[in-house]
């Protein structure tokens, strides 16, 4: 028993060491087959057929099953990089627009687009939402704390109404946290988190499983968590 307890733990380890090497290798591999079978060999005929038209030799082989195969590949990103610039542009981002809203029309596609794109742009685009610092609040109820990432100040027009300063935290969801919530939480009941950003959305992908060293700021935090506590009873 104590060695199949030994094989266990070795495994699990060996696979936690080897499982994110492994899974990276493979999203390259089959982005690079996809781009091949789905893209690049369509560049490639049509390399085929304009050096056909232009001088008349069959170069198929070489172009499609031999070693120029992967000019079609390094077009394609060539490609997408120059639609980039064009997209890029005030004439390109102003196109962009109009297309979008014809997307947006289209009964089925407005149902999934928006979705996508939320995540592309997340993962793609360098807009993305500007976090200041990690912090803790009770939600959803008092003596159950949430991690959040604090966006702005909140809402000048709502601090004037109420006479007291919030922040805009965002709430990330797990295992995907590029959806959310976004709350106006009241700047006195947050609690500064000593711990990163990348640490903060590590630590909501993996449910809570990788977890960062946290400790409250010395001083003004274990305060402010006194008062909290204090407060609920």
């Amino acid at each position: 028993m104590r060695i199949m307890g030994y094989f266990k733990s070795f495994f699990l380890r060996g696979m936690a060491v080897l499982l994110p090497t492994i899974l990276t290798i493979w999203i390259f591999i089959w982005g690079y087959g996809f781009i091949q079978k789905n893209i690049s060999v369509h560049i490639n005929r049509g390399i085929v057929w304009l050096v056909k038209e232009t001088s008349g030799l069959a170069m198929d082989e070489f172009w499609i099953h031999g070693p120029g195969s992967i000019a079609g590949f390094i077009l394609a990103l060539v490609g997408v990089c120059i639609i980039g610039a064009i997209f890029a542009s005030v004439v390109g981002r102003a196109l962009w627009r109009m297309i979008e809203k014809f997307i947006m029309e289209i009964p089925f596609l407005k149902k999934v687009y928006p979705y996508i794109k939320q995540i592309t742009d997340f993962l793609f685009t360098k807009d993305k939402l500007s976090f200041s610092r990690v912090v803790a609040f009770e939600y959803p109820r008092r003596g159950v704390w949430a991690l959040g990432l604090v966006t702005s100040n909140g809402l000048k027009s709502l601090n004037k109404e109420i006479g007291k300063e919030h922040l805009a935290v965002f709430l990330p969801t797990s295992p995907t946290p590029f959806t959310g919530f976004i709350m106006m939480v009241p700047k006195e009941e947050v609690i500064d988190l000593d711990i990163t950003i990348e640490e903060a959305i590590r630590f909501t992908v993996s449910g809570g499983v990788i977890t960062p060293s946290m400790k409250l700021d010395e001083g003004h935090d274990d305060g402010k968590a006194e008062e909290l506590v204090s407060q609920e009873e």
